[in-house]
């Protein structure tokens, strides 16, 4: 008996999987999946999708594939002004809020809380460029780059809520869990640059309302979920934790992983299993982002004109980082505007969205520029917009309500046609009037420019084919160039 042992070699996850029905192996199941590499549910539940395009690689799921058809743009880079941006004091001049200004004005309004007579925008509004696009002078800067700019003024969205209208801008669904925009861009394309996350987003200060929500990969395998940065520090090694070990030296962990790596090759080659093979990949894929996500997110190398172009200040570093890290292939950039909800202006707006306007004016003009001059503004989508609008009454006589009946974003780069205006609002800027554009039409547009037709950009999970759209959504082609 015990020779006949002694010929027996198990190892402990041999002995696991003959035992118990192989159900010990759900222990090493719960590892993989959260480390992205099961889908939920198990392999029954979910899979891939991608109709009419290269599948992601089971053993590099972040590898770069092509889309659809040949899209202009090949990343992209989103300023998120989370709070909701008045549009009617930005991208919209209303001039008859001035001549009703304290009144109540001629149509009916249904708003979140009780509001005032109309209130005029303190700001005045320009023409700018050869296309004359009329922009208030919060963003003079950024209008110099007009002729650049698509502006819809036709968004739409369906609650006047923050946590629902945010999910719904990032994620398409305002109440179910669903993956982020830059999660499905990410599966749809994978990344330029193994050694850094191809979804990041910087919110400085902490998290916005919703928080990691907004950057979720939802049912979508974990890898393609967003990685957030707090960009209020300067220094690397608050930036970035744990970038560095204490411990080792570089050449230390090489070593360590080399020795990993020759016993891990030999437990894929016994197995032969796909999964665990990208398991085992992820150790790699860290030790390289010590290197170059270090170089890549250190901002000193830059001249002094790069500085002084975007400013001193968080939004400019962190806007600095962005070109940065778009430049070494990272696929998908959120730029948040900051913690909570900073542009949720119910008082005082006059003063609190110069302020807010002012910190970010700069920094967007900044990558304009830096992008036409690098030459990688035709290929990269710049996105400006937050979750909804704000009303054109008064709320406590100085503020501005939420308002998801109307609103303004602006795409850039990319194949968008610049210096036009898509859609309008009322008269007043209370609802979209004119060619109403709702998100999901938005996101369709995105994908569309990114190369992928948004029906067939799909994800099975728990029997059925979900979508960045779901059942919604046309291309807006207008802006199109």
């Amino acid at each position: 008996m015990t020779g006949h042992f002694e010929t027996i070699q198990l190892n402990r996850r041999e002995l696991l999987k003959s035992t118990g029905m192989g159900l010990g192996l759900l222990g090493l199941a719960g590892v993989l999946a959260d480390a992205g590499e099961l889908t939920a549910g198990g392999a029954a539940a979910g899979g891939i999708a991608i109709n009419g395009t290269t599948a992601p690689n089971p053993a590099n799921p972040l590898a770069a594939r092509p889309p659809h058809f040949g899209g202009r743009a090949k990343r992209v880079v989103h300023f998120f002004l989370n709070g909701g941006p008045s549009h009617v004091d930005t991208f919209d001049p209303k001039p008859l809020l001035a001549k009703y200004a304290g009144q109540p004005i001629p149509q009916s309004l249904t708003t979140e809380r009780k509001t005032g007579g109309a209130l005029a925008s303190p700001f005045r509004f320009h023409r700018y460029g050869q296309s004359g696009l009329e922009i208030s002078e919060l963003f003079a800067r950024t209008a110099a780059h007009a002729d650049h700019l698509a502006v819809i003024r036709s968004m739409h969205a369906q609650v006047p809520n923050h946590e629902p209208s945010l999910l719904l801008m990032n994620c398409g669904d305002s109440v179910q869990p669903r993956p982020s925009v830059g999660s499905w861009v990410l599966y749809g394309m994978g990344t330029e640059n193994q050694n850094l996350p191809g979804f990041i987003a910087l919110c400085p200060g902490g998290y916005p309302v919703s928080d990691k929500a907004n950057w979720q990969s939802g049912f979508l395998p974990g890898m393609y979920q967003g990685t957030w940065i707090d960009a209020q520090h300067r220094e690397l090694d608050k930036l970035i934790e744990n970038i560095k070990s204490p411990h080792a030296t570089v050449g230390i962990q090489r070593r360590q992983l080399d020795m990993l790596r020759q016993l891990n090759d030999r437990h894929v080659v016994e197995r032969d299993d796909p999964r665990l093979a990208a398991r085992i990949q992820s150790f790699e894929l860290a030790f390289r982002m010590q290197l170059e996500a270090a170089e890549a997110f250190d901002i000193s190398g830059e001249t002094q004109q790069a500085l002084d172009l975007y400013g001193d200040g968080v939004h400019g570093r962190q806007t600095l980082i962005a070109r940065r890290l778009l430049e070494r292939g990272v696929r998908y950039v959120q730029l948040w505007h900051g913690a909570g909800q900073p542009w949720d202006h119910h008082t005082d707006i006059e003063k609190n969205i110069r302020k807010t306007a002012g910190e970010i004016d700069q920094p967007i003009a900044a990558l304009l520029t830096d992008l036409v001059q690098r030459g990688l503004l035709d290929d990269t989508l710049v996105i400006w917009g937050g979750e909804f609008g704000r009303t054109p009454v008064s709320e406590g006589g100085s503020g501005r309500d939420h308002n998801h009946y109307g609103f303004s974003v602006w795409l850039a780069g990319g194949g968008v046609r610049g210096g036009i205006v898509h859609g309008a609002t009322d008269d007043f800027g209370f609802r979209a009037a004119e060619q109403p554009t709702s998100v999901h039409d938005l996101h369709a547009t995105i994908l569309h420019l990114l190369g992928f037709d948004h029906t067939r950009l799909t994800y099975r999970y728990a029997g059925r084919d979900f979508r960045l759209t779901d059942v919604h959504g046309n291309v807006v082609r207008e802006i199109l160039a």
